[in-house]
């Protein structure tokens, strides 16, 4: 059986942005639907500091696919040569059970989360939101950076993080690549000073955004933080906006940014307005007035992983693209004879 191997190279040069948010949109209407299988994911905590290794399962019955991503997150290798995210993802598909690819996790996972806060900025945002804060200046910043501008007219980007070097580094660089006046500021109040976009893509454990600092109108996208004790928000900001999901249930389990506030007594889960799938297929509503602040807290799902990574192998397997190796199939005793 061919099974493709997909490289970092490879993943990025064929599941482009645009081709990873249009791929989000169908794997979250398809479990709005109910046509998935999704276990909560597993994650096992490191001796070591907040090390993490994380196994999320999952099935797309409009795919015919099942997988799982296996993902080591390290948070202190970030600023070294190594992404603080590394795995793979495995593709099977259901008629037989046989594996169709292996994937790299790292492109994958920078990637997808990015296009799936694209996708909510699409359904949340403001049609006119073009000014852009970045908190934080590692890879989910760059990615978030291509799906904002994927998404909505992006004419300027402040970025904060630490250490301030790293923040100058990235305006320097995606000033370069994008053509857009990017500017690194020395506080995160300074970055969303006047934004109606905001991306917090940091590993903070305590907030390093606050409700005051807010403006109307504006549109979050939380990301960093993905356990329940960590969060990058304070409780006033995320009481305050009207809250979103890819998935109710990991919110409800894994997010400090729900968790904290809501053991503080400042909401119940009727907080939480709706999954993204559930606003695409209008069973929740959007954004309601522009002057409303629309919160999507990311916590990444299985489903988002499977999809991209049979995404990635439908795209390799027309334009013959990628390594294909002969692992599994036959039966082990057919093969052993030859």
């Amino acid at each position: 059986m061919k099974v493709l191997i997909a490289d970092q190279k490879l993943v990025t040069e064929v599941f482009t942005m645009q081709e990873a948010i249009a791929t989000m949109r169908r794997a979250l209407t398809m479990l709005a639907a109910g046509d998935v299988v999704m276990p909560l994911r597993t994650m096992l905590q490191l001796p070591r500091g907040d090390a993490v290794m994380g196994l999320m399962p999952s099935y797309l019955g409009g795919l015919e696919a099942v997988g799982v991503k296996v993902v080591a997150a390290f948070p202190a290798d970030f600023g070294s040569e190594y992404d603080t995210h590394q795995g793979v993802v495995l593709f099977f598909e259901t008629g037989r059970g046989l594996l169709r690819a292996i994937v790299d996790a790292t492109s994958i996972t920078a990637i997808r989360t990015a296009a799936v806060s694209g996708l909510a900025t699409d359904l949340l945002a403001r049609p006119d939101a073009a000014d852009l804060a970045v908190i934080g200046a590692g890879t989910q910043a760059h990615t978030h950076l291509q799906a904002m501008r994927a998404v909505r007219p992006v004419r300027r980007v402040r970025v904060y993080s630490v250490p301030a070097e790293s923040a100058a580094e990235f305006a320097r660089r995606e000033t370069r690549l994008t053509g857009l006046p990017v500017e690194a500021v020395a506080t995160a109040e300074e970055a969303v000073a006047g934004a109606d976009l905001v991306c917090t893509t940091t590993t903070a454990h305590e907030p390093v955004v606050r409700g005051p600092w807010i403006s109307p109108g504006a549109h979050v996208n939380a990301v960093g933080a993905y356990t329940p004790t960590t969060r990058e928000l304070d409780s006033d900001l995320v009481a305050g906006a009207r809250l979103y999901a890819d998935r109710r249930e990991s919110l409800t389990s894994e997010a400090g940014e729900f968790l904290i506030p809501r053991a503080e007594g400042r909401f119940g889960d009727e907080h939480i307005v709706g999954e993204l799938g559930e606003v695409l297929t209008g069973k929740a509503p959007g954004r309601t007035s522009p002057d409303e602040v629309t919160l999507f807290k990311s916590l990444g799902i299985a489903i988002e992983d499977l999809a991209a990574a049979h995404r990635v192998h439908e795209i390799c397997e027309e334009r013959g693209l990628g390594v294909w190796l002969d692992i599994g199939g036959l039966h082990f005793g057919k093969a052993v004879e030859g």
